[in-house]
């Protein structure tokens, strides 16, 4: 049965809000103001109809839009959009206390993601391949994705003959389609044990396509022309399944403000470093230390310095910063520091930055909630928080990256 809401506000999910008797009711793809049925179930409810919309909503951009349990915001317009994304930033500095002026958000261009995982899974009908319903283990199959690149959109018969090929198992698993200078970078995840005639005819599928790689569970099958991605001036050969910002864009923005922070710094240390997107173009202006607990990862980072040519000295450390964190002592041999780590943040890594004495920090974030406070725990220590820059990488999603600059008067040593 269909009950009637008025929304009150936006959930940090992108979710409706709605006051009723037992509590508050999410319900998804409503905007403030609105005035909508639904269905409930406890806590959350199913949209039905919108009786009053509000002035802010739009067409959505995708035939897969409310179904396809990717994005959550496509009806929202677009400047109301951007705002709600910054305030969710603004609301949890807030929370800890931080007053800071933050930046408008940095917006994210549709086509322009350029790493998408797709869910798969053989059916009597035929191959599955698309994204789960949220709240599902339903595989909506798309034919259409407005926030991804062209090349990952164009692909899709191919992806879904090749998820066919690989498929080892009765369950969903995973694909993970990366856009490389290359081509694309295709990595498989639990499709079950490949035998050896589907090995060959997957390879010839792959070479037959112009397909650069094809890995399951981290063994390269084959790999015709090998995967490569441009840091700044630096080509890095990418390992398969490795983390790359969603968007070359967003990634390129929050290089540029961590480069422009700690332009003045001689040695920096690049924490949680991933394959270099911040260690190699910083090294064009100063000696890097990089961490990083992913052993290929770091090794994709290493090799690429050392086919590179025009850098400062690049050294680079296998070590998990949540078990074993630099310490303030090892920190203080460098004038700056960058750090992005996941989204758990960086909390005991945080507390020996806090402690040490190194001039120029750049926080960097996909989790506003971690940031603010690891952020706290930087400006108990001394630091001064000079600006914080949202960022937009993850197009009408409730996801959003930040940029935290930070100074701290040097101190002797």
């Amino acid at each position: 049965m269909s009950t009637r809401f008025t929304i009150a506000r936006l959930g940090s999910q992108g979710d409706g809000i709605a006051s009723a008797e037992g509590g508050e009711v999410f319900i998804p793809f409503t905007l403030p103001g609105e005035t909508v049925t639904a269905a409930r179930q406890n806590g959350r409810a199913t949209l039905m109809s919108v009786l009053e919309a509000s002035p802010l909503r739009i067409d959505p951009a995708c035939r897969h839009f409310t179904e396809c349990g990717g994005c959550a915001l496509q009806h929202y317009e677009a400047e109301a959009y951007r705002q709600w994304k910054r305030e969710k930033v603004v609301q949890a500095l807030k929370v800890k206390g931080i007053a800071c002026d933050i930046a408008a958000l940095v917006p994210c261009a549709p086509h322009s993601r350029r790493r998408v995982t797709f869910s798969a899974r053989r059916t009597e009908a035929g191959m599955l391949l698309g994204f789960v319903r949220a709240l599902s283990s339903e595989i909506i199959p798309i034919e259409e994705c407005p926030i991804s690149l062209p090349a990952i959109v164009g692909a899709l018969d191919k992806l879904r003959a090749l998820a066919g090929l690989v498929c080892a198992t009765p369950k969903t698993f995973h694909m993970t389609v990366t856009v490389t200078a290359s081509g694309l970078d295709i990595a498989v995840q639990d499709a079950g044990k490949l035998g050896d005639s589907q090995r060959r005819i997957a390879s010839n599928f792959v070479m037959a396509e112009g397909l650069a790689r094809l890995s399951v569970d981290g063994e390269i099958i084959v790999e015709p022309k090998k995967p490569v991605v441009q840091f700044g001036s630096v080509a890095v050969a990418v390992p398969p399944g490795a983390f790359l910002q969603a968007t070359e864009a967003a990634e390129q923005t929050m290089a540029s403000l961590v480069g422009q922070h700690l332009a003045r710094a001689k040695k920096v240390a690049d924490l949680f470093a991933g394959c270099g997107s911040f260690a190699l173009r910083l090294a064009a202006k100063s000696e890097v230390h990089a961490a990083e607990g992913d052993a290929p990862a770091l090794a994709a980072l290493d090799r690429a310095f050392r086919f590179a040519s025009g850098l400062k000295r690049v050294t680079s450390e296998r070590r998990d910063l949540f078990r074993r964190p630099l310490t303030f002592k090892e920190l203080n041999a460098f004038d700056g520091l960058v750090f992005d780590p996941p989204r758990a943040g960086a909390e005991d890594q945080s507390k020996q930055i806090a402690r040490s004495d190194v001039p120029l920090v750049a926080a960097v974030s996909c989790n506003p909630v971690t940031l603010a406070r690891d952020l706290r725990i930087l400006i108990d220590g001394g630091y001064a928080l000079k600006s914080v820059t949202p960022i937009d990488q993850f197009l009408w999603s409730p996801h959003v990256e930040a940029v935290a600059l930070l100074e701290k008067p040097k101190q002797r040593r």
